[in-house]
């Protein structure tokens, strides 16, 4: 197993990030690695700790970097994915956010178990990706990308929207709705579960789709092969232009008679976890579980 020489950091502003950040870069000196740090956050860090830093843009620290650590909540880390999962270059996530499904290396425990990856003491696990495109007319109208989800609805809580819904080819229903949450296992846990999807273990190759307050009670997730490709066709509706939202992060649009495409991206995202992490601990923990045990 190669040594991981080169180390990536990234993040986004917010509170505690530079204090966390400057700790990781004074660790990472210590052990003699070569440092590129985020355009985007070298401020949050005293100039001091960065004079043999090298200052990168996000595409280019993934072009350089043998290691990426992402220092912040699972936003940060969904928006740096969609950058880094075609560079094939593992993610580490130190958690400064809420939840931190993604990010589960806690900021006190950083020298313990970022040296434990450093020495060969972690595990991979490759999340997909989805890609979507909203076609006008039959052309290219928008792209994105996402880990988590992706989310087309009305953008009002006023509103449904109508639309149709065909897998693989194959026409399943036309559904008045506040919307339809197109999710990955690694997003299973976020505005999916909050729609009342099921949780799904990020190892599964599988898609679900949650209906959003559907104007039929015997509307149901759904939960498809993780190669399929899904068609929403978006009927008449009284909203001009709907969002189509990735991650809650990225907006594209859709009107009537767009159609909304999303399959898997041909990459995927490589995660590292310390091998003290467990997928079912991080529910208990997050989710408030009972940790009773026999």
């Amino acid at each position: 197993m190669e040594p991981f020489r080169n180390i990536g950091i990234l993040g986004r502003e917010g509170s505690g990030i530079g204090e966390t950040l400057q700790r990781l870069i004074v660790f990472l000196r210590s052990r003699a690695l070569n440092i590129i740090v985020g355009d985007q956050i070298e401020h949050l860090v005293e100039p001091s700790l960065l004079q043999d830093a090298r200052i990168c843009s996000r595409k280019m620290i993934g072009e350089v970097s043998d290691l990426i650590i992402v220092v912040g909540g699972d936003g940060s880390l969904l928006a740096a994915a969609r950058t880094l999962a075609r560079f094939d270059v593992p993610v580490l996530g130190v958690n400064r956010g809420r939840l931190g499904f993604l990010t589960d290396v806690s900021p006190d425990e950083i020298e313990q178990r970022v040296g434990e990856v450093l020495d060969g003491h972690y595990r991979i696990e490759k999340r997909f990706l989805l890609d979507v495109t909203v076609k006008h007319n039959g052309e290219p109208n928008g792209t994105a990308d996402a880990l988590n989800d992706v989310v087309v609805n009305s953008g009002t809580s006023a509103k449904m929207i109508e639309f149709e819904l065909y897998i693989e080819g194959e026409f399943v229903y036309r559904q008045r709705s506040d919307g339809l949450i197109v999710s990955t296992p690694t997003g299973s846990t976020a505005y999916s579960l909050s729609a009342g999807g099921p949780i799904m273990h990020p190892r599964l190759d599988a898609i679900v789709l949650v209906p959003m307050f559907p104007h039929t009670l015997t509307s149901r997730p759904i939960v498809v092969d993780g190669n399929s490709e899904i068609k929403i066709v978006i009927c008449e509706n009284d909203v001009a232009q709907l969002p189509v939202t990735c991650d809650g992060q990225v907006n594209l649009t859709a009107q009537c008679g767009d159609v909304v495409y999303i399959t898997k991206k041909p990459h995927k995202l490589k995660m590292i976890h310390p091998l003290t992490h467990s997928f079912y601990a991080s529910c208990r923990d997050k989710l408030g579980w009972s940790t009773s045990h026999y």
